[in-house]
């Protein structure tokens, strides 16, 4: 005969609901109690009946989390985030990568719609407008990136234009006056009729350029720095590039802190000084900023409220209707952490 999980909680001394709580992730439960269950479904060798469980529920008690590349930084640290947010509520999370392209995303919104998952987040760099009749066919969805913005699907937003006109501000006030931005390849063209920036390399380039005008400056085309990726040897070969073309440049903003520390390497093997010879300033306040040498200036969104925000939406939507009447469209918010980078 089968263990069941009375069985499990007559042998640890526990309730059922106790046992329940543990094999679901529940942090009500003390380490003693969890520790006795746990021993219980060992020593007893029960096996949950996964398939069964979420017959009778209808959900499967999983989320997934769609990145563009898991070995960059900031999306192993959103990863991370969004993992303890849905731990905290029960739920568990599958990341997969996407591997920036339309045909990843759509995959993962596929598996999302036959119930793979109960939701999914998606960090979106290649869906475009037409995509989101796929969306909403799905189950519930909440997409992270610039693209979908009054579109009907939930979305969070990065402070892209305020935070990289604040970067450059900075560097004014500083005194810098020859202020490059460098960056990985724009994203795909996109396919709205809106003539705004959209995505989060326009509304970063728009930040900057903004910032220089209001300052009085015209924005120089040849300190427009764009690299063939969004990783670190894409700042390290562009900033070698500036360096040995002899362009004139005083400071940097990388429109990531990957590609800021590739700068920083580059910067240092051609010999200039940072601060004194060149600042610069990241974004994104993923962790290595706070070690490399110079620590790096950056700005650093609010993390925590993307993974939060994210995970509270999409519980709602599960438990809810889907598609939604009506969706969230919000932008978090954004810190400037001075360091040693930007003198």
């Amino acid at each position: 005969m089968a263990t069941t999980i009375q069985d499990v909680a007559t042998a640890a001394g526990v309730s059922p609901m106790t046992v329940s709580n543990v094999l679901n992730g529940r942090q009500s439960v003390n380490d003693e109690l969890r520790d006795r269950v746990m021993e219980a479904i060992q020593r007893l060798d029960y096996r949950v009946n996964v398939a069964a469980r979420n017959l009778r529920a209808g959900r499967t008690g999983t989320i997934g989390l769609a990145v563009p590349e898991i070995d960059r930084p900031y999306a192993a640290q959103l990863a991370s985030r969004v993992v303890r947010a849905a731990a905290a509520r029960g739920l568990r999370v599958v990341v997969e990568e996407t591997g920036t392209s339309r045909g990843g995303e759509l995959d993962a919104i596929a598996r999302s719609r036959v119930r793979l998952y109960d939701g999914l987040i998606i960090a979106s760099v290649g869906l475009a407008a037409r995509d989101l009749v796929d969306v909403l066919a799905a189950s519930p969805v909440v997409m992270l990136g610039e693209r979908f913005s009054g579109s009907g699907v939930d979305h969070i937003g990065l402070p892209n234009h305020d935070g990289t006109a604040s970067a450059v501000r900075h560097l004014l006030e500083r005194g810098r006056t020859r202020i490059a931005i460098v960056a990985g390849p724009p994203e795909p063209e996109r396919t709205t009729a809106s003539d705004m920036p959209n995505d989060g390399f326009e509304l970063r380039m728009s930040g900057y350029e903004h910032a220089l005008r209001e300052a009085g400056l015209e924005p120089d085309p040849n300190l427009v720095i764009v690299g063939d990726a969004w990783d670190t040897e894409t700042g390290l070969q562009c900033a070698l590039s500036m360096c040995d073309r002899g362009l004139d440049f005083d400071a940097i903003v990388a429109m990531t802190d990957s590609i800021a520390l590739g700068a920083l390497r580059g910067l240092a093997d051609r010999g200039r000084r940072v601060p004194e010879d060149v600042a610069v300033v990241g974004f994104d306040d993923i962790s290595e900023s706070q070690y490399s040498t110079p620590r790096l200036t950056t700005i650093a969104p609010d993390h925590n409220e993307i993974a939060e925000l994210a995970m509270d939406l999409l519980t709602q939507r599960i438990a809810g209707p889907w598609p939604p009447t009506e969706t969230v469209d919000h932008t978090v918010g954004f810190r400037l952490v001075v360091r040693e980078s930007s003198g």
